[in-house]
Formats: C-alpha cells, structure tokens, sequence
C-alpha cells in the first residue's frame, strides 16, 4: 500500500540532500528511522542514571555481605 505525505518544499531539498545518486525519498527515510531507532537504543542502553560504579557496588556488597 502506498501512502503520500505532505512535506514542505525546503524539507524536501533536505532530505534530497542527504540521500545518495539513485535513492528514493523512502530510502532516505527509513535509513533515518533506522538510524534513530539504533541511536534510542544507545542512549538507553548508555544511561548511567540509574547506576553506580564497581567501586561503589563492591563496597555496598561487601558492607551487606560480610564474611
């Protein structure tokens, strides 16, 4: 099934612009989702908000675990 979006003729230069000889506008729009997709899964895979260091875990262990 096909489908058209309306996008802005400045959008359209753009994404011209980053898409090589040959590829379609779909093309360069599902190498960005993908791209994104992998950079979302980055960021949560790389997100340190919620843990500490091994210094920090192998202290807190050896508190609570003691021979």
């Amino acid at each position: 099934m096909v489908t058209t979006i309306s996008i802005s003729n400045e959008m359209k230069e753009k994404l011209r612009h980053l898409g090589k000889s040959g590829e379609s506008y779909e093309d360069i729009i599902k190498k960005m989702y993908n791209m994104t997709k992998s950079n979302i899964l980055l960021q949560y895979l790389y997100d340190e908000s919620d843990s500490v260091s091994i210094d920090e875990a192998i202290s807190e262990s050896r508190k609570r675990w003691r021979k």
